[in-house]
């Protein structure tokens, strides 16, 4: 306590000297907090809008080969057909989850109120954990729906306000084309910003068998089971390996002409014989791979994060050699008074934790208090209306520790040295020394 109220007394003494010490500490811890809550709101939001498209979805769509092989002549349609999903299913040992999807447009909705005419797929239940089909209103298309073909739909947010205003949709009846169906559920409202078809919130969800039999896919070349897309899922350990991939190779080399990802290989090679095509042609099916986008995006923001951590490093840094300065100072205006302590029986010791303590709680209380107002600022600019793709600032606690420990480390430097000094100075010659 003596050890405290003697710092307390010294620092109090320079009112003006240790505020203007201490600023520099508050505004590096500050500069931390805000960066790293900034960089953290920018991550979270972008990851939560890439996540409206799906998690870690792959797309597989028709593609158009480019290389002979199986009798084909370069050039020929790939048309994916349930089949290829059935395939996948039996043989993939990347994929968790898959889905077929039919995708019609023009469907002409109608409900008692209103009429629109909106974008259809006809999905498995599956698709709709894997694009993050989520509801606020009913159910989702669930087994029962999918094995018996029942005509329920599930209505995007935008597309139920143009039929039904601001009623509840659930349980009534629309037309589509001309069939009654019953609406079961009604997605909550997505903030998309990407997709393949169009937005969520203004399409119509039905069982795939139910579309298979009342909307199959137009064309001359289309067949009863021919697809629009296969959405599929992988394992998250295959992501995993995706993010590890780039890590080490580099995101240009991985995402050459020439490379492939694991998932998009081994979908290949399991429909080239079906389709006979050349399982090396990389344009025989077209893929989206959400997760390299994802895996993209969190190197992007890694990099950012690193450079606002140096920036905010270098502040503090300069904050400590200031209180460094400040304290070579104060033993050289103390000079004659710890040449008194050291007659009086002080030790170099004693006098060495003195002038240690008053720079450590002197970067200490401002640190802390630099936190508080660092987080304090995070919660009033939280307090207004967030842009898309940022979530706020949010302060995690392991960048409240990392601030707590480059403080203390740099707290712990910019004492010891002037704490030496002091200690070190002969009692005869302090006691000389005049101001």
């Amino acid at each position: 306590m003596e050890l405290l109220t003697q710092t307390w007394s010294n620092l109090v003494a320079n009112k003006m000297r240790s505020f203007l010490t201490m600023f520099g500490i508050v505004w590096g811890v500050i500069s931390i907090v805000l960066l790293s809550a900034l960089g953290e709101g920018f991550q979270r939001g972008n990851r939560y809008v890439l996540e409206e498209l799906g998690k870690n979805v792959v797309i597989i769509r028709n593609g158009r080969t480019s290389m002979q092989a199986g009798g084909e002549r370069a050039g020929h349609i790939v048309r994916l057909s349930i089949d290829d999903v059935r395939a996948l299913q039996q043989h993939s040992k990347l994929i968790e989850s898959i889905s077929p999807e039919l995708i019609r447009g023009g469907i002409q909705a109608k409900s008692a109120y209103n009429s629109s005419s909106l974008q259809m797929s006809g999905i498995w239940p599956v698709y709709q954990y894997v694009r993050t089909i989520e509801v606020d209103r009913g159910r989702l298309i669930d087994e029962g729906d999918r094995e018996q073909a029942r005509r329920v739909v599930v209505i995007g947010f935008d597309a139920s306000k143009q039929l039904f205003a601001d009623r509840d949709p659930v349980g009534s009846q629309v037309t589509l084309n001309g069939l009654p169906y019953t609406v079961v559920g009604r997605i909550r409202k997505k903030a998309q910003d990407s997709n393949y078809t169009g937005e969520d919130n203004q399409r119509l969800f039905i069982p795939y068998e139910t579309m298979r039999q009342d909307f199959p896919l137009p064309g001359e070349y289309n067949t009863a089971d021919s697809l629009s897309a296969i959405i599929a899922a992988p394992y998250p350990a295959v992501t995993e390996r995706i993010r590890r991939a780039i890590e080490q190779e580099g995101a240009v080399k991985f995402m050459g002409l020439d490379a492939h990802g694991p998932v998009e290989d081994e979908v290949r090679a399991i429909l080239a014989p079906q389709h006979r095509f050349d399982p090396r042609d990389p344009e025989a099916i077209m893929f989206w791979n959400t997760a390299i986008e994802a895996v993209m995006f969190d190197k992007m923001i890694d990099g950012m994060d690193q450079f606002f951590v140096a920036v905010s490093i270098v502040t503090l840094l300069l904050g400590g050699i200031g209180v460094m300065n400040i304290m070579l100072i104060a033993v050289r205006e103390r000079t004659r008074e710890i040449g008194i302590r050291k007659a009086l029986g002080a030790t170099p010791r004693r006098i060495r934790r003195q002038f240690f303590s008053e720079g450590l709680f002197l970067t200490i209380v401002s640190g802390l208090l630099g936190l508080a107002i660092g987080a304090g600022l995070c919660r009033l600019v939280n307090l207004a209306r967030m842009p898309a793709r940022f979530s706020g600032m949010i302060v995690t606690w392991q960048a409240a520790a990392f601030a707590v420990a480059v403080l203390t480390i740099i707290g712990v430097a910019a004492a010891s040295y002037p704490a030496r000094r002091a200690a070190a100075l002969p009692p005869i010659e302090a006691l000389r020394y005049e101001m």
